[in-house]
């Protein structure tokens, strides 16, 4: 297989051209996670990268850029209040409803705004620039990786601007705040997004995540219906099984120990982004760990070098 297109020297092409004509690997040697895989986008991680600068370039008279204006505004002033003077957070806390053990859930985007993001992950889909999808869940349009350290991730500039501000100014202080034994097990990110679709990406057996915290958003437009993809969560503690569901825009934050499953979709199809956040080469901390770290701290932002250790 090809992995670079040729082409007539005397006339050269773009980057966003040369990034569209490279031959992706097989699915069947990409769910094997195929050595050739790997070697197939780090060779091309720079071409991608200038390829998506390409596209916004050509893009910027006209495309949407997403920002922190698509979240829930009760969320949004209340975080912003918090880093002002983290004093204040129990603001922030107050709008999270703990509704499975070590599991909360809190209107994350605004569902008015989904659709404006929605289109710009369509955008994106159209760009036709690849992008690899999670290992081991089936190839659909909105499987993509998100973070850096990711081969084949989504690097667009100003979706990866949006990307850090939800990880860094919303997700760790917020996680911080509900699960404080994080703290110092977060420097590192993880994300992707997927779209769960009746005959497809159809289950996820119970696990557990190689994260601390993990939040997992859906994107569903408000009246975009499905059917089964239910989440379960087991409480450990009590050997219950709480059975959530999602609402357009609707965030569920958990510790990543905590076992869940997802139930097959049986119509329609559900959106989400799912962000993990654990420490330098993986760790996360260990059960029963505790800290005594104040609100200055959890408002505050790691001053770390991010590392190239991608879970998958």
């Amino acid at each position: 297989m090809n992995n670079t297109a040729t082409f007539n020297q005397t006339n050269p092409v773009s980057s966003l051209e040369r990034a569209r004509a490279l031959d992706l690997p097989s699915r069947e040697a990409t769910l094997n996670r195929a050595p050739s895989v790997q070697q197939f986008w780090n060779r091309n991680n720079s071409l991608l990268s200038e390829a998506w600068q390409e596209w916004e370039n050509n893009h910027q008279d006209s495309l949407f850029i997403p920002d922190a204006s698509l979240l829930d505004k009760n969320l949004r002033d209340a975080v912003e209040q918090a880093w002002q003077d983290p004093s204040k957070e129990s603001a922030v806390q107050a709008l999270w409803k703990e509704v499975s053990a070590n599991v909360f859930m809190c209107q994350f985007f605004d569902p008015e705004r989904l659709a404006e993001l929605r289109d710009y992950l369509e955008n994106i889909a159209d760009a036709k620039i690849p992008m690899r999808a999670p290992y081991g869940i089936a190839l659909n349009r909105h499987g993509a990786m998100l973070d850096p350290r990711s081969e084949g991730f989504l690097a667009a500039p100003n979706f990866q601007t949006f990307y850090r501000e939800l990880l860094d100014r919303y997700m760790r202080p917020i996680a911080r705040l509900l699960f404080p034994e994080i703290v110092g097990y977060d420097t590192q990110t993880f994300g992707f997004s997927i779209q769960y679709q009746a005959g497809m990406d159809t289950s996820l057996r119970p696990h557990t995540d190689a994260s601390a915290a993990t939040l997992n958003v859906n994107l569903n437009l408000p009246g975009e219906t499905y059917t089964g993809s239910e989440v379960d969560f087991y409480d450990t503690a009590t050997g219950k099984t709480n059975q959530l569901r999602f609402q357009p825009g609707v965030a569920m934050l958990h510790r990543g120990n905590v076992p869940h499953a997802a139930h097959p979709i049986t119509s329609g199809t559900r959106t989400n982004f799912v962000l993990w956040l654990y420490g330098d080469r993986g760790q996360i901390p260990l059960a029963g760990a505790q800290t005594t770290l104040g609100p200055l701290q959890r408002w505050s932002t790691p001053q770390v070098a991010y590392d190239e250790v991608a879970p998958f």
